[in-house]
């Protein structure tokens, strides 16, 4: 079920990504174009440019995280935060990757494929694959990493995604089986999440997280979580990249603080940018500002099982309470794509454009509240400052919309450390950003499955979950699309989310920082792979 175009505009993007990675020589370069139709004078001009952008290998990559935390862990199965995150795509590996342009591609797996009703996949590994320990990547490995996140025990923030996994087979050192007892035609796509990073197997089954091990293109020299990481590059690495020579990883939560590194040079780029400045910061030759569309979220989860957002009146005048528009223009400063109130972004498949979108009706919203018997509604709302660019500012300005619905918001504003372990999933009213999945399977399945263990706003409806089920079997588009519509209605119409918007992803770099033609839009920092795909151009 792996499938490449063969157009000649798609062969040529990937010579020219192999001509600036330095794997086609220039007389391949020009035979193979001259192939796909270009005259010589054409390849030729083409290469010279290529060449030009082509990696450079060396020196010491500093960049500064927003979001990281001193409780984080090496653990996979509690990956949440953004140093977890992109510090696991540098020391760790998976079985796929998505691609600068958006696409599927192999990191461990060389290959997949799947039976008829994709309820069985075989992976082959990259034979050439080791750990910075020194031995090499197994099926016996995978096997492991992937039963960490499984069973009855296995506190893992993943679990919910394998549910559907009845079995997995190492058949040899190079193969694995995963056997399902339904369809998953999102299975190769799955396995992109973050969680599934592949960890060293003990002989007992369970991995060996503790000690950072990995296979990714960095290893970690010394580090700490809530400071900073110092790491150099494997030389195992199984795939193009890590051409820095070393990176090291700084925690800057501090909006300012990440900013002023980048403007004096103390970091090479940075994570998150303040939005109110995006401006200023374009107009400075030294630095490039990415401001990239994704499906990544920012939400407001309500505790449906908590008072008052048990009642369904009272969350859908919260959600009509709100000015969507208002928030883009001075929160996101036009960085975003309009929400209404289910998890699935028009840079997701299966996008349902014709449902009518939610606009701010304080006028509803006191009609709902009378209609519950919640008139005078008072609740309280947690962020801070580390979760988005603007998260207090938002939420500020979301209680000024919410009063001309008889609605007090009291916003608290919480510590930056800890946020996702003490106030996430634990108050009942909080502000979250989402980093972007690839497909609504994934979204859904995280965040809002019955037994999710991020099901955030501990939403119960029994369609929506025997859809998800349904969907996730699918193989006829037209079909799968239609089960998705409905599940996106129940979530506007039922569920406990409020969906401001889907953020851009807006970070910035040095200019003497290169990238591919293409950039990635799953995380940021070029899909949290940017310290192993950018080089110096200098």
């Amino acid at each position: 079920m792996k499938t490449e175009s063969k157009s000649a505009p798609s062969h040529l993007t990937k010579l020219a990504e192999g001509a600036r990675q330095g794997r086609v020589s220039r007389r391949e370069f020009v035979n193979l174009s001259i192939a796909a139709g270009l005259t010589a004078a054409t390849a030729s001009g083409l290469w010279t440019t290529t060449a030009k952008s082509a990696p450079k290998r060396g020196g010491t990559f500093r960049y500064g995280i927003h979001d990281g935390n001193t409780a984080d862990t090496h653990d996979p199965g509690t990956y949440v935060t953004r140093q977890m995150i992109v510090l696991a795509h540098q020391y760790r590996s998976y079985r796929t990757l998505i691609e600068p342009d958006g696409s599927l591609g192999p990191d461990l797996a060389l290959e997949w494929t799947a039976n008829q009703d994709a309820t069985e996949w075989t992976f082959k590994l990259n034979p050439n694959a080791s750990f910075h320990s020194g031995r090499a990547v197994t099926a016996n490995d995978v096997v492991a990493s992937m039963n960490h996140h499984r069973g009855e025990k296995t506190t893992s923030a993943a679990k919910a995604l394998l549910t559907s996994v009845t079995d997995l087979v190492a058949q040899g050192d190079d193969v694995i089986v995963f056997k399902l007892d339904s369809g998953n035609a999102d299975l190769p796509w799955l396995m992109t999440d973050y969680h599934f990073a592949i960890c060293p197997a003990n002989e007992d089954g369970t991995i060996d997280w503790q000690s950072g091990d990995g296979s990714g293109p960095y290893k970690i020299d010394d580090g700490e979580f809530g400071v900073g990481w110092r790491m150099t590059r494997h030389d195992g690495w199984h795939l193009e990249g890590a051409y820095f020579d070393k990176t090291e990883m700084l925690v800057l939560n501090d909006p300012n603080a990440r900013q002023t590194a980048l403007v004096t040079g103390d970091v090479d780029a940075v994570s998150l940018i303040e939005l109110k400045t995006m401006a200023l910061m374009q107009r400075n030759p030294n630095i490039v500002v990415e401001n990239i569309p994704t499906a990544a979220a920012i939400t407001l989860p309500m505790h449906c099982d908590t008072a008052p957002f048990d009642n369904v009146d009272v969350r859908n005048a919260l959600k009509l309470a709100m000015n969507r528009d208002e928030i883009i223009e001075k929160i996101a400063f036009g960085a975003a794509t309009k929400g209404n109130d289910f998890h699935h972004s028009p840079a997701q498949p299966y996008w349902p454009d014709d449902i009518p979108q939610r606009e701010y009706d304080p006028d509803q919203a006191k009609s709902l509240l009378k209609k519950a018997g919640a008139e005078g509604l008072s609740v309280s709302l947690s962020t801070a400052d580390s979760v988005y660019a603007g998260a207090v500012d938002m939420a500020v300005l979301y209680a000024e919309h919410a009063k001309a619905a008889g609605i007090n918001i009291k916003v608290v504003r919480e510590p930056n450390d800890g946020y996702y372990s003490d106030v996430w999933l634990v108050k009942p009213f909080t502000l979250v950003s989402w980093g972007a999945r690839p497909t609504p399977d994934v979204m859904y399945t995280l965040a809002y499955k019955a037994d999710a263990a991020w099901n955030e706003s501990r939403w119960q409806n029994e369609r929506f979950n025997e859809l998800l089920l349904q969907a996730k079997a699918e193989l006829d588009d037209t079909l799968r699309a239609e089960m998705y519509r409905e599940m996106a209605l129940l979530a506007r119409d039922d569920g406990g989310t409020v969906i401001p918007f889907f953020n851009n992803w807006v970070y910035a770099r040095n200019a003497k920082v290169q990238r591919g033609e293409n950039i990635a839009a799953s995380w940021e920092l070029d899909g949290a792979r940017g310290p192993s795909r950018w080089w110096f151009d200098e």
